[in-house]
């Protein structure tokens, strides 16, 4: 069975400011794909990576996604385990729904996931945040 993980996207404020970091050589895993560094390993691996994706919070906001590839030790010679959660270049856009403030990372069930935008719809510019959260609050989005 499926399970997402779902993550505040820290210092980005915008999908774009998200895929710019992940094209950077900081971002990228030995194998040039991104990845997200965590202290924590999911206990439900098995589920995590039988088809799931990292959906990302950007300003208490749900906004896209990331199919999740695998999940790498990470060691950075510091005497800490670490997990390398490596993520398709690709996000995909959807629906904007809204999520509190929370750390670390949290299991998302498939049937409480964002429906992701028609073809199309991700080329749309943004709404600015605060819209974007007011209207997502009162279900329009």
């Amino acid at each position: 069975m499926t399970v997402h993980l779902v993550k505040l996207c820290v210092g980005a404020e915008r999908v774009e400011d998200l895929t710019a970091w992940q094209a950077t050589a900081r971002a990228k895993g030995p194998d040039g794909l991104p990845r997200h560094v965590t202290r924590m390993w999911p206990k439900r691996a098995e589920e995590v990576l039988d088809g799931g994706s990292l959906y990302w919070v950007f300003k208490g906001l749900i906004l896209c996604r990331q199919p999740i590839l695998r999940l790498d030790p990470v060691d950075r010679g510091d005497g800490i385990s670490r997990c390398g959660i490596v993520l398709d270049p690709a996000t995909v856009r959807v629906a904007s729904t809204p999520k509190r403030p929370f750390q670390g990372w949290r299991y998302l069930r498939p049937e409480d996931a964002p429906r992701d935008l028609p073809p199309g719809r991700e080329q749309e510019e943004a709404l600015p945040p605060e819209l974007e959260n007011a209207l997502a609050e009162i279900g329009v989005l």
